[in-house]
């Protein structure tokens, strides 16, 4: 009763600052983000619980006498629970700092509240109409927030992420359906108890839909297109609520459906989903390090570590499906600690974003540099992220990603020939995106907070205030500690791991990976600590060797020219010209030179140059669909005349046809 007393209170705080955001006087709405701050904290108390909780529970409200919205509260949802408790907690401060004085910002207060409560509601139902209600809730908080500018690529965003998620809807209904026919049930719990009497045709269909369903709201490529278009326009304190942790309630539902309800499936699952997840971490990068506009760059990257995730589960499911438990435990674990682990730094680096586009003005990174000067505080977490986002020690990006390497690496051990060849070709994947991560990062922090200020914007910004400061530096505090003491989110992560697997995660397999026991923790801290003190050793080498010498301070090399100016730097462009050129055949690079003359050809008047890379989803998949269907919806409108008396036909043939095949 103590648990389920504390979500209600969490829950009536969380609704009491919905209702807030409206009621208050217009000075004091920012403050209502206050309650979900409280809220959540709440939330965080009883999800801690959950995960160690000596039972299941449940709780219903009941609707009619045959329905009731259910809730059940097991580990697995006590980890999500407390994902999203973490992230919203330190966002809700960020947003009293960020929103202050904005317009229309009771309706912005009301639907980021509505929004974390459906995120609650999602990964603690224990059916399928309590699951679908607040899944919806969800959507349509999220399609008002993303439209809450009002402007028309607001609008478009909006309109086309409303399109995909419903698509995504569509499967997800589809294999509730199909699970409801088979199990006989509407509940979890009974789905799980009679899933081994599902066919296995059905199963393999349930698998399918739920991947193309959960996919498509976790942002899969090639179904990812609406999160570069949806988290840019977003309000700055609404992105990192649906990079951080909107996107993970997809692959609760995933990992609910396919590894919880219908447990251990054919090897081909697994495969499929190490496939899915490579191409999404590999392409995900590629198209963001292309990107100068530094909310879609982030944007991109969580669908590449969509793709992370997605690996370390899929290892999951093959280890599982050959029944070597204690390495399905393990590989699961990196997941769920890479998906708390990409909440954290992704939250950090959206907020870090926000901060930018709120004291310049625009996400552009070519109008932008030499922030760092003007918002050292910001620049200084915006750069913790990045360290923890491309996997350097001693934060926690390096130790999920070590252990999902690991995870995939360890397919050798599998007696199937194709988990050999797939798992490490995974691992190669994983490998590749890193150090395209590096890139893409190095980048962003140097197009945007180094070098010269490239336009006035830049000039005039200012550091943020201290409620987004405080929000930040939290989030920076915890990847620092996760990734020094990984045993700390080890320990959420297994019980989560068991109640799947039913395996826990003491793994010390030939003391190559580490584990949530004592001596692995040290293991891992040992080597992030070690790489830390080389680094230190090698500078205090370097100061000694050289020896104490007079700084200089004088103008840098201008190759003659009388003063440097910004357009002497390198461009967001220039900077991943290489990487252009060498993957023309995935990026399809379009060129445009325009050269004007005076006099032809000796004497140029400007020389304009323009390039962009294709899109080729869009382009090649989307655009031919939505073609297709304009030109069929054309095709039907001729049934509309608005003449009555085809009407009347129309009616008069539906009658005799069912008189005919009626009986």
């Amino acid at each position: 009763m103590v648990v389920l007393n504390t979500f209600i209170a969490g829950s009536a705080c969380i609704l009491f600052g919905a209702i807030a955001s409206l009621t208050l006087l217009s000075k004091a709405r920012n403050y209502s983000y206050l309650f979900s701050s409280v809220g959540s904290l709440l939330f965080l108390a009883a999800g801690g619980y959950l995960l160690y909780a000596p039972a299941f529970a449940g709780a219903a409200i009941p609707v009619t006498s045959n329905f009731s919205f259910g809730f059940s509260f097991d580990a697995l949802a006590g980890f999500f629970v407390v994902l999203i408790s973490i992230v919203s907690l330190f966002l809700s401060f960020y947003s009293v700092g960020l929103t202050r004085g904005i317009r229309h910002g009771g309706y912005l207060s009301f639907f980021y509240h509505l929004l974390l409560l459906s995120m609650y509601g999602v990964v603690l139902s224990s059916n399928i109409v309590t699951f679908l209600v607040c899944w919806e809730t969800m959507a349509v908080a999220s399609y008002f927030l993303i439209v809450f500018d009002r402007n028309a690529e607001a609008a478009k965003a909006g309109l086309f992420t409303v399109v995909m998620t419903h698509i995504g809807t569509v499967f997800i209904i589809a294999l509730f359906l199909v699970l409801a026919r088979f199990t006989g049930s509407m509940e979890f719990s009974a789905m799980r108890s009679a899933a081994a009497s599902i066919p296995s045709g059905a199963r393999n269909l349930i698998f399918i839909f739920a991947l193309i369903g959960f996919g498509t709201k976790a942002g899969i490529i090639p179904l990812h297109t609406w999160i570069p278009r949806a988290y840019p326009v977003a309000p700055s304190n609404v992105t990192p609520l649906m990079s951080g942790v909107m996107i993970k309630t997809a692959v609760y539902g995933f990992l609910r459906i396919c590894l919880d309800v219908l447990g251990p499936g054919p090897e081909w699952w697994g495969i499929l989903v190490i496939a899915v997840g490579a191409a999404s971490a590999v392409l995900g990068i590629l198209y963001a390090v292309m990107e100068s506009d530094l909310k879609v760059f982030l944007a991109y990257s969580s669908v590449e570590n969509v793709g992370i995730i997605l690996m370390g589960i899929g290892a999951s499911m093959t280890f599982r499906n050959s029944a070597m438990h204690p390495l399905a435990s393990f590989a699961l674990a990196a997941a769920l600690f890479h998906a708390l682990n990409h909440a954290l730094f992704k939250s950090l680096l959206f907020q870090g974003a926000g901060s930018v586009v709120h004291a310049a003005g625009t996400r552009n990174m070519e109008q932008l540099g030499g922030l760092l000067k003007n918002m050292p505080w910001t620049g200084a977490l915006f750069l913790a992220g990045t360290l923890a986002i491309t996997a350097l020690p001693p934060l926690n990006g390096f130790v999920s990603e070590w252990l999902t390497y690991q995870a995939l690496l360890l397919g050798f051990k599998s007696s199937s020939v194709v988990v050999k060849i797939v798992s490490p070709l995974g691992g190669a994947a994983l490998a590749l995106t890193g150090a395209i991560v590096a890139a893409g990062f190095v980048k962003t922090f140097a197009t945007t907070f180094l070098g010269m200020p490239r336009s006035e914007h830049a000039i005039d910004a200012r550091e943020s205030s201290p409620w987004m400061i405080a929000s930040m530096s939290l989030l920076a505090f915890l990847c620092l500690i996760f990734g020094v003491f990984p045993g700390i989110p080890l320990m959420l992560v297994s019980p989560a791991v068991f109640s799947i697997t039913g395996s826990s995660l003491d793994l010390d397999l030939h003391g190559s990976m580490v584990t949530p026991q004592a001596t692995a923790s040290l293991s891992t801290t040992a080597l992030a600590l070690s790489l830390v003190l080389i680094a230190l050793a090698a500078i205090l080498f370097v100061r000694l060797a050289g020896g104490r010498r007079r700084t200089v301070i004088a103008d840098s090399w201008d190759c003659g020219i009388p003063a440097l100016n910004s357009h002497m730097q390198y461009t967001a462009a220039a900077f991943t010209k290489p990487l252009r050129i060498i993957y023309k055949r995935i990026y399809l690079p379009n060129r445009e030179l325009k050269v004007s003359y005076i006099v032809k050809p000796f004497f140029v008047r400007s020389i304009t140059y323009g390039g962009e890379i294709t899109p080729f989803f869009e382009r090649y998949v989307y655009e031919p669909v939505m073609r297709g269907m304009h030109t069929a919806a054309t095709k039907i409108k001729l049934l509309q005349s608005g003449s009555l008396q085809l009407y009347l036909g129309y009616i008069l043939i539906t009658l005799i046809a069912l008189l005919i095949f009626g009986t």
